[in-house]
């Protein structure tokens, strides 16, 4: 630790722990807090050595933070270092306002954040870990905030979904990571019973819209444009997502080993994702279907200019970050013209929903996607291009026919 505030005529030794000067000195040095933004700045943190510093997380504070006093850990949120400050100066003074947990029982945050840290963040992918954070952050402790895990109840579950806009499955998620937090709490005797699992709640909210394929005068558009995509990289990447049902993640895991262009085989074997828009993490495929031989299109293979062996399809070296796929996008759709835009995940749901709509095989289709269900398909991905067929009024014309009166 970079101990470079000048702290002795305080008395506080930062190597030693929490600090344990008395309320009357540490007053003394803070006093005037607002000619003294710099130093408590550094102070802070010494005082704090867990914290998080403002502008590196998205959840609703600015500032979260832990602080030991008299052997307790407690939580402080805010929205400035003047508010921490403040805080922070009203705990020591025994002013407990900003943490309300009775004695004796579990401050909901920490206890939360413990069950993060030790039994969820080491055991789920990346990207899964950074959407329970989020939510924990963002939704769930600002709801909790002052609030002991054993008095939680129905009510304070009720009202986090009350107050929460949205469709039903961002609602669910919410709940998925609370129900794990709550089942802790009853596994460890501080719940009798899980709220969750009242019959009384209820959640409510809009249904989640699947998402709008492109059109087939759009795709052919995009495919006859496909020889105008200036960069190799691109072109290469665009004639993958475009003509088979992939997903994002599995195209940008491609190296050149995975496509066999003699036998028209794409062989999908890892996922490159970018849990945190940034840097990107290569990982498993999304399930074990999804590790899977899809078949490569005539159209695309005309396309195609193998790079090295072992270099990725996207980047050479190393895979493509998050930054780069979103220049590309740009890129492509500048070279050609496409003002609609290039959106990665709207490609397989259009692939997959022609595929159907050709073979009329929900197995083949299903196999395509790398799904474990057909009900995954056709749920979210085969939208149907003509959802009032005539081949339906067909059907039962030739079963009935027509009968004259």
């Amino acid at each position: 630790m970079n101990n470079d505030v000048d702290t002795s005529d305080i008395g506080f030794r930062p190597a030693i722990g929490p600090c344990n000067n008395s309320f009357e000195e540490l007053t003394f040095k803070v006093a005037h807090l607002d000619a003294k933004v710099a130093y408590l700045e550094k102070l802070i943190p010494i005082l704090t050595p867990n914290f998080v510093p403002a502008g590196t997380t998205d959840m609703a504070y600015k500032i979260t933070r832990t602080v030991t006093i008299n052997g307790q850990q407690r939580w402080i949120r805010a929205n400035s270092e003047q508010e921490y400050a403040e805080k922070l100066l009203k705990l020591y003074a025994g002013d407990t306002a900003p943490v309300t947990v009775s004695a004796g029982k579990h401050d909901f945050a920490t206890y939360a954040m413990s069950w993060f840290e030790i039994y969820s963040r080491p055991n789920i992918a990346t990207a899964t870990a950074s959407t329970y954070e989020r939510q924990l952050k963002k939704i769930i402790l600002p709801h909790f905030e002052g609030i002991s895990v054993e008095d939680v109840t129905i009510d304070h579950v009720q009202l986090l979904f009350n107050g929460m806009s949205g469709a039903k499955s961002s609602k669910e998620k919410t709940k998925t990571v609370l129900g794990m937090v709550l089942d802790m709490a009853v596994e460890d005797g501080l719940l009798q019973r899980n709220p969750l699992k009242s019959k009384r709640l209820k959640i409510s909210g809009a249904s989640s819209q699947t998402r709008k394929p492109y059109t087939v005068e759009e795709m052919q558009y995009i495919v006859g444009h496909l020889g105008q995509v200036q960069s190799l990289s691109d072109r290469n990447f665009l004639a993958l997502i475009a003509l088979h049902p992939l997903r994002l993640e599995e195209v940008l895991g491609l190296k050149w080993d995975d496509i066999d262009l003699e036998q028209m085989v794409i062989h999908v074997r890892r996922a490159v994702t970018h849990p945190n828009r940034s840097s990107a993490e290569i990982k498993e495929t999304k399930t074990a279907a999804s590790m899977r031989d899809v078949a490569l299109t005539v159209t695309a293979l005309q396309h195609l200019v193998p790079g090295k062996p072992g270099d990725f399809v996207c980047g050479e070296r190393a895979p493509y970050s998050y930054t780069q796929v979103r220049h590309m996008r740009t890129r492509i759709a500048k070279d050609i013209d496409f003002t609609t835009g290039i959106t990665p995940a709207r490609f397989r749901p259009t692939v997959l929903t022609d595929i159907y709509e050709q073979t009329k095989d929900v197995k083949k289709t299903q196999a395509a996607a790398g799904h474990t269900t057909a009900a995954m398909t056709f749920k979210h991905y085969v939208n149907g291009r003509n959802t009032a067929s005539a081949v339906t009024a067909t059907a039962i014309d030739s079963i009935y026919g027509s009968v004259p009166c």
